[in-house]
């Protein structure tokens, strides 16, 4: 079975990495000090690491205000739905609104467009 996880928490989860990332980068920097501009560079590319997952985190809280809140029928903790079909940010239950898609396996290829005009084909 695969584990799903909400969209929201995949974006957060990229973004932390992001921090790490660039941490790990400008300390690799640390081990070029006595060429000054490939210690610059590690430096730099890190440090644009990090200030672009300021801007994921600033990008997924605009999106997160956006999201429809509903509550989850597995745990019954209100949780936010991004798309046709999202995940439980505490359980990880498949949820939808469609009414279209109630009953049918999770897939999250049904928040594409063109997955899903394949699927009305059928």
């Amino acid at each position: 079975m695969i584990k799903y996880t909400s969209k929201i928490n995949k974006i957060r989860t990229f973004a932390l990495s992001l921090v790490f990332i660039g941490i790990i980068i400008m300390y690799a920097g640390i081990f070029f000090r006595s060429h000054f501009i490939l210690m610059s560079l590690f430096m730099l590319i890190g440090f644009l690491a990090t200030l672009a997952s300021a801007g994921v985190y600033f990008w997924i809280g605009m999106i997160s205000t956006n999201a429809v809140q509903v509550v989850c029928s597995n745990c019954g903790k209100v949780t936010k739905v991004l798309g046709r079909a999202d995940a439980c940010m505490s359980c990880n239950q498949p949820l939808t609104l469609d009414k279209d898609l109630e009953g049918l396996e999770f897939d999250e290829k049904y928040n594409s467009r063109r997955a899903m005009k394949r699927a009305a084909k059928k």
